[in-house]
Formats: C-alpha cells, sequence, structure tokens
C-alpha cells in the first residue's frame, strides 16, 4: 500500500514530497529493535558518493553530523545503536589485525588475496574486522573514506562515543577486549627475540633480544594495573609508560635493522617480519593511548579523540586488505629502497664529471657498438634458420643474452642501459636538495647537465660504430662468401622495421620497459648477492678450489658477487629482448622490440641488402627512425625508473618549476656544458 500511495498521488495531481535518503536513514536509528549492522549500511549508502569525482558526500556527512548535533533524541538513539553495535561484536582480531600485516607470509596473503577475487570470503558478522565488508562493501570506499576531513572524524566520534558514556556498561566491554589485544600483540612481538631471520640480519640482536622479552612481560604488568582500576574507581590508573619506553626500545632495535639491510641486503621475509612488527609496536601504542586516557577524569576527551583517529586508520586499512597494490606497497618499501640504492651507486658510473670520464664513456660505448653490429648480424642468421618457435626464441635470447653479458663483463656501456640507473642517482639527488636555496639548485643543474651528456656521449658512441661495423662486416661477408649476406627482401623487412608510422614507436617502449625492468634486477640481484654472502658460498665450493686453489676461489667468488647483478640484469635483460617477437606469434599479438643500438645497425645491414641504391630520402626517414626509437627508449626506461626510485624513497618532489627554469637558465647561458664537461672541471668533482 505504501508503494501505491505515491503513484495514485501523482495520478490526482498532488504534490510529492522531496525524496531524503539520508534524513529517512537516520529516523530508521529511532527504532530500539532494528538491526544495527542493516542500519550501518544503508547510512553508508547515502553517504557514498555516486562516482570518484562527486564531492557531494562531504555535504551530505556534514548534514549528516549537523542533524545528529541539533536533535538530542536522534543523537541518543544513534548512539546506542552503534555503541551496542561495536560492543556485541568480536573485537579483538579488529584490534589485533586490521592495518596489520598477518602471520601467515607474503606469498600466503598474496594467493589469499588473489583467490578472494575469484571467490569473495564470507564474512562473520559477530565479529567487527568481519562487519566492515559489509557496511563498506565497495572495495574502493576508502578513496573516499580518506577524503573525509579529520574534524568530520572527530565530530561524529564525539557524537558516538562522548565522554560522559565512557564507563557504562558497553565501554567496559570495549576497553576489556583492548587489553586482550594488547596482550596478544606484545606476545607477537616478543616472539621476535627467537627469530632467526633477524639473528642473521643483525650480528647484535643478541643483546637486544631481552627488550622483546621483557615487552611481553610488562604488557601483562600493565594489563593487571588496568583491570584493577576499571573494577575499582578509587585505585591508581595504570599509565603504561614503562610498557611505552620497552615498546620504544624494540622498535629502535627494528630500525636498527632496517638500517643495517639497505647496507647488507634484505629478503622479502625479512621486510615482511620488520613491517608487521613496526604495525604491531604502533597499534600496542595506539590502544594504551585509548585506554590510559579514557581512565584519566582530566583527559577523557582525549580518549574519544585517540579512538577517532585509531577507528579511522583502522577502517582505511580493513577496506584495503583485499587490494594487492596496497598490500605490495606495505611490503616492497624496504625491499625497493634497497634495490634502487644499488642501482643508484652503479648510476654514478655512467655520468661523465670529466673529460677523462667523457673519453672513456666514448671509448666504452663505441666498444659496445662494435659488438652490437656483430649482435645484429648473428640475429639475422638465427632468424633466416626458420627454426621452430621455441629453439628461435632461444636463439634470439642467447645472442641478445650473452651479447650484452660479454659487453657488461668488458667494461662496455650500451646508451639505453643508462637512464634506469642515472634515474636513480638523480632521485636521491632530488630527496636532497632544497629549491629555496639556489646552490641546490645549481648543483642539481651540474648533475642533469652531466647526466644529459653522458647519455648523448654513450648514444653517439654506440651508434655512429654499430652503423659502420654492420656495413662493414655485410659488405666483407659477402665478398668473402661470394654471395649477398643481406637479401633484398631481408633489406626491405629491416628498413620497414624503421618507420615511425609502423609499430616502431609501440616496440620501442616495449624495449624501454624492459630497460627499466632489466634496472631492477640489476638491483635485486646485487642485493640478493650481499644478502646471502654469494661470494663466500661460492669460494668454499670444494671442487672449485681443488680447481683453482683456496686463493683464487676466494677472488672468484668476489669477482661474481660484485658483479652478479650486473651479470642477471643484462642476460635476463637479453632474454626478454629476444624471446618478445616470438611470443607475439604465439599469442597473435603485434609483440615485437625496437633498440636503438640494433636499428641503426640493422639501417647498415639494410643498405648492404639494397646494394647502396636507397634514395637519400629514405635513409634520412630511417634515420629519424632511429632517433625517435631511441628517444622512445630512453624517456619510457628514464620515466619509469625515476617514478619507481622516488617512490621508493617516499620523496614528493613538486618544485619542478623553479628546477626546469634553473635547466633552461644554464641552457642558454651555458649550452656546451650539456655537451661537454667544463674544461676546468677537476677530476673526481661531482656535479
Amino acid at each position: 500500500m505504501q508503494q501505491i500511495k505515491p503513484f495514485i498521488n501523482w495520478l490526482l495531481g498532488k504534490p510529492q514530497p522531496a525524496s531524503d535518503p539520508l534524513g529517512d536513514a537516520l529516523a530508521a536509528f529511532r527504532d530500539p529493535l532494528a538491526d544495527s549492522l542493516e542500519l550501518s549500511r544503508r547510512l553508508v549508502v547515502c553517504l557514498r558518493p555516486k562516482n570518484r569525482r562527486d564531492d557531494s558526500f562531504l555535504e551530505r556527512y556534514d548534514s549528516m553530523l549537523t542533524r545528529l548535533e541539533n536533535d538530542p533524541g536522534l543523537q541518543a538513539a544513534f548512539r546506542s545503536h552503534i555503541i551496542h553495535f561495536i560492543a556485541t561484536r568480536r573485537l579483538v582480531t579488529f584490534f589485533t589485525d586490521s592495518g596489520i600485516l598477518p602471520g601467515t607470509g607474503f606469498f600466503s596473503e598474496w594467493w589469499r588475496i588473489l583467490w578472494n577475487r575469484i571467490l569473495p570470503e564470507a564474512p562473520d558478522e559477530r565479529r567487527l574486522k568481519d562487519c566492515l565488508h559489509v557496511v563498506y562493501d565497495r572495495p574502493d570506499d576508502w578513496r573516499w573514506l580518506e577524503r573525509v576531513p579529520h574534524e568530520y572524524t572527530q565530530r561524529f566520534w564525539a557524537i558516538a562515543a562522548p565522554t560522559e558514556a565512557l564507563h557504562n556498561l558497553d565501554w567496559r566491554d570495549i576497553q576489556e577486549q583492548m587489553l586482550d589485544a594488547v596482550m596478544l600483540l606484545a606476545h607477537r612481538v616478543s616472539g621476535l627475540g627467537a627469530e632467526s631471520e633477524l639473528m642473521r640480519a643483525s650480528p647484535d640482536f643478541d643483546d637486544d633480544s631481552p627488550r622483546f622479552i621483557a615487552l611481553s612481560a610488562e604488557a601483562l604488568e600493565f594489563v593487571r594495573e588496568m583491570r584493577s582500576a576499571l573494577a575499582d574507581p578509587a585505585a591508581p590508573p595504570a599509565d603504561g609508560s614503562q610498557l611505552l619506553v620497552i615498546a620504544d626500545q624494540c622498535r629502535d632495535t627494528l630500525q636498527r635493522i632496517r638500517k643495517r639491510a639497505l647496507t647488507i641486503g634484505t629478503s622479502l621475509h625479512l621486510s615482511y617480519l620488520l613491517a608487521r612488527s613496526e604495525q604491531s609496536l604502533a597499534r600496542i601504542e595506539d590502544l594504551i593511548a585509548i585506554l590510559t586516557a579514557s581512565q584519566a577524569s582530566t583527559a577523557r576527551e582525549g580518549a574519544v579523540d585517540a579512538w577517532g583517529d585509531f577507528a579511522r586508520s583502522a577502517f582505511l586499512a580493513e577496506n584495503r586488505r583485499n587490494s594487492l597494490r596496497f598490500y605490495m606497497t606495505q611490503l616492497s618499501r624496504l625491499l625497493a629502497v634497497r634495490v634502487t640504492e644499488n642501482a643508484a651507486r652503479s648510476g654514478e658510473h655512467y655520468i661523465c664529471e670529466t673529460k677523462s670520464d667523457y673519453r672513456h664513456m666514448w671509448h666504452s660505448a663505441a666498444g659496445a657498438g662494435l659488438l652490437i653490429g656483430g649482435m645484429a648480424l648473428l640475429k639475422i642468421f638465427a632468424a633466416g634458420l626458420h627454426a621452430p618457435l621455441f629453439v628461435e626464441a632461444f636463439l634470439f635470447s642467447m645472442v641478445y643474452g650473452l651479447g650484452f653479458v660479454l659487453i657488461y663483463l668488458l667494461g662496455m656501456t650500451v646508451a639505453t642501459k643508462q637512464p634506469a640507473m642515472t634515474a636513480q642517482t638523480l632521485a636521491s639527488a632530488l630527496g636532497d636538495i632544497k629549491p629555496t636555496r639556489q646552490a641546490d639548485l645549481e648543483r642539481m643543474v651540474d648533475l642533469v647537465a652531466a647526466v644529459f651528456r653522458s647519455q648523448l656521449a654513450a648514444i653517439a658512441g654506440n651508434v655512429m660504430i654499430a652503423l659502420p661495423v654492420a656495413i662493414g662486416l655485410a659488405y666483407g661477408l659477402g665478398h668473402l662468401l661470394g654471395e649477398p649476406v643481406i637479401a633484398l627482401g631481408k633489406g626491405a623487412h629491416l628498413l620497414a622495421d624503421l618507420d615511425i608510422f609502423s609499430w616502431a614507436l609501440p616496440h620501442a617502449a616495449i624495449a624501454g620497459f624492459y630497460l627499466f625492468l632489466s634496472g631492477l634486477l640489476t638491483g635485486y640481484f646485487d642485493n640478493h648477492a650481499a644478502y646471502s654472502d654469494i661470494g663466500i658460498r661460492i669460494a668454499r665450493l670444494r671442487w672449485l678450489r681443488r680447481l683453482l686453489g683456496k686463493n683464487r676461489a676466494e677472488r672468484f667468488g668476489s669477482y661474481i658477487q660484485e658483479r652478479l647483478g650486473g651479470i642477471m640484469g643484462n642476460f635476463l635483460f637479453g632474454c626478454m629482448l629476444g624471446s618478445t617477437g616470438v611470443i607475439g606469434t604465439i599469442l597473435g599479438l603485434p609483440l615485437d622490440i625496437r633498440h636503438i643500438a640494433f636499428s641503426s645497425a640493422n639501417l647498415g645491414y639494410a643498405l648492404v641488402g639494397f646494394q647502396f641504391e636507397l634514395p637519400v630520402k629514405a635513409i634520412l626517414w630511417a634515420a629519424l627512425g632511429i632517433a625517435a626509437i631511441g628517444f622512445t627508449n630512453l624517456a619510457v626506461s628514464f620515466a619509469l625508473a625515476l617514478r619507481t626510485a622516488l617512490g621508493a624513497r617516499r620523496i614528493q618532489f613538486e618544485h619542478w618549476g623553479p628546477l626546469l627554469r634553473a635547466i633552461g637558465r644554464r641552457f642558454r647561458q651555458a649550452p656546451k656544458s650539456f655537451l661537454m664537461p667544463p674544461p676546468d672541471a677537476p677530476e673526481g668533482q661531482h656535479g
């Protein structure tokens, strides 16, 4: 009947009352028998924005708070539902787990998140932690919750849990479960005292382990004192100061291990342990702040504020619990910093500060160009075999991978490898500068100029040598064999690959992504070599000692440890380049790669295939394609590497304007500094 009445009124022409979903959702709280969980879910539906650009939800949120503040009866009914709802749920898992990494380990949680995407978990409505997924039932609710102003959150909890209600029975149940959570969290952290991974990362950890053991005992004493104070208002309140001191000492130990891990290397398991332990210690401090403030007669408003801050962060974290991106961000910080620090140290070797550095860059890039010319011909020969796809991918990968490893071990430079490394060095420098200080800006501009001229020198060295080497090899082998090495059809195919209106630039972007990825792989394997003591373990191989002797085996182990990142990064980069085209063929997708140095060599082979009878216009068009391919290679790898390095260091550089203006001013005043090192630059000085 209620649904028919509006329709009859509309037929009779009677005015319709204005719709007020928010008012209806709030009015439903007046019913003491209503389901509190459903009331909360319905209220969130009314508040939730319609889309990401909808800011009107802030007006609705403010309107909700204003209505509750101005209507004492509604406020009392609302408070009764919210507090009773929270107090009648199981809260311990909410306090100990929401926003804290689980104890199952990295890969177990990773698989849980992926499986949850396919088959969502069934919530247990007896637990507050699970009820949050019923109330905030969209995985992106955290986005708008995060935009709710802090003062709105405090107003909400001042309404839902005013200071005069902190001693009612419902609040007492909540406090009891908080105390249980403090004990569980303390026991969790105390268990680190026997954790072998931390002992391995810190040789002095045995001296610090008593701190972790004492944490559990002190938590037990704090809980005993707090429960006595709750039972007897005349008893002195527990302040938790000693427990906080021990927790702070435990955090200092974890921070020391974290800093040491940046030097000796880290692992996913160690990163996981450190992150989970630090989160647990922070949660203990949050709960102590709420409990002690609620007992202090002069600071009960502080208890509500502390609860509001904690609830906000816990609600956000719980809503993001099934976000793979958020999970990886939590975990990858330490490992990412370690990896990018390794790449940054490698990047310093790619920067020309002096004339000697500049000459060395030219020579090393020219040597790489010489080998790349030969590698390009080997790939052409491998393609001419028309082998099965797997064999072809293997042959291409070996040509690229072993060739790049040889270039690396001989100390030569591939131009496109620079951006992924130098971006890390630039990111490290950006974190140290103060844009308001002109001296800092000038040092940054010096570094940018050095990176720019180093990159140009490497590109020129690769391209200017790879092209004539390709022509010489093809012409010489053709003369020696008495027949063309490059057929006309193959030459036409090589030339077509350089057309910027074909797939050349997307394929160059794929190569740029691989260049970025190879930089991370280099850093990862450098980290693994340091963390696992690869050099010492290699030197202990019995067969190697018998073959080389103890001293030579140790030197060989040190040699591999120092270069493992470069070897693996270059080899895997070559495998990625060599297999992409074959994978594209298998999948029926237009996948392939374009690399500036190999493209310049391919132009040389195309010229020989056409017997140098190409028109000048076609040659210039191919040269333009090579330049565009090179720019795409460098831009993609540099942008991705710089973004990753800034994110790993938590640097939010917001002063690009002053920096770009300073670079432009230097370019107008001294353009030569972007091409050649300063004539008076002393050896070893860094710009």
